[in-house]
């Protein structure tokens, strides 16, 4: 029996990049869009598509299976009668935008067919949420060769979620401010981006070691005062660090930025109206913004497609 349930996407604020080498990251779920699991009569070029990739996934997780690698207990067998009955995954959740689309649909199989699960609640604890994680990076490494397991998390869970290090991660309050003339928001490059090359690309650099230095000494330390103040609701540092960030990730994370994009981001810096930083592995999708006046932002930024996420 199918749970009648939606599965919403996520952003990661900060922490790209960074959390694959111990940083701290904030993921926060992201209600605009959402899929569920559904079967429909109607064929759709859609539908069919989706149930042939959930077809492949069927498989993977069957070979998992086969040789004892499978993280939980997962009903296959109604997986594959439903997958012959026509289920697909119905998302709204755009692919290789960085907001989650194969984490939605990782948590959404994990719940409806895992015979053994963690159920989702506001007071789960943290033990819990870890055990989690490591169970989603093992079912979604299918879609990206390797997985945090954090974007299932956040869409199983639908809370925010603070990651301090690998190892210690829990859920966290958000500050709201309804009325704020600063803002977070999502900027849409029209562009679809693809994690796994970036993140190998990503992994090659880090064997160098200036560029291990500067994850360090500068990445790491503007990223953690950034959640930090975010968390408090302190604007100002939250923005200075912001847009030391900024500049960090233009001078050294180029090929994750899409070169029509390279300008734009200087000019924030530069006129300090916006911040521009990497929203998930970058490449396309969308760029996230932070700025304290989000209407000047916006005439900075006309024929932009901005959404904004959060506002301070």
């Amino acid at each position: 029996m199918l749970k009648d349930s939606k599965y919403y996407s996520k952003i990661l604020l900060f922490g790209e990049y960074g959390i694959i080498k111990d940083s701290m990251g904030l993921s926060i779920p992201y209600n605009d869009y959402n899929g569920s699991l559904i079967f429909s009569a109607k064929k759709t070029s859609f539908s069919r598509k989706s149930n042939q990739n959930l077809n492949k996934f069927y498989n993977h997780l069957s070979t998992l299976e086969g040789s004892n690698k499978l993280p939980c207990k997962l009903d296959l067998n109604q997986f594959k009668l439903d997958i012959e009955k026509g289920i697909f995954f119905d998302s709204s959740i755009p692919q290789g935008f960085g907001v989650g689309s194969s984490g939605a649909l990782v948590a959404a199989v994990y719940d409806t067919y895992c015979t053994n699960k963690i159920v989702s609640s506001s007071d789960i604890p943290n033990k819990s949420i870890l055990k989690l994680k490591n169970i989603f990076g093992q079912l979604e490494s299918f879609f990206h060769g390797t997985s945090s397991g954090l974007d299932p998390l956040i869409c199983y869970l639908n809370l925010p979620i603070l990651i301090k290090s690998k190892e210690n991660l829990g859920t966290v309050g958000i500050p709201s401010t309804v009325n704020g003339k600063g803002a977070i928001f999502l900027m849409n490059t029209g562009e679809t981006g693809e994690t796994q090359p970036l993140v190998q690309h990503f992994l090659e650099r880090c064997k160098e070691d200036g560029f291990r230095k500067m994850l360090k000494n500068k990445f790491k330390k503007y990223n953690d005062a950034s959640i930090e103040a975010f968390l408090k609701n302190d604007i100002k540092p939250l923005l200075k660090n912001v847009k030391n960030l900024s500049k960090v990730i233009l001078e050294n994370f180029k090929p994750m930025i899409p070169k029509l994009y390279h300008k734009l981001w200087q000019e924030g810096i530069e006129s300090n109206a916006y911040y521009l930083k990497l929203c998930g592995s970058g490449g396309g999708g969308f760029i996230l913004g932070f700025t304290e006046d989000f209407e000047k932002a916006q005439q900075k930024l006309q024929g932009y497609s901005l959404d904004v996420i959060h506002r301070f």
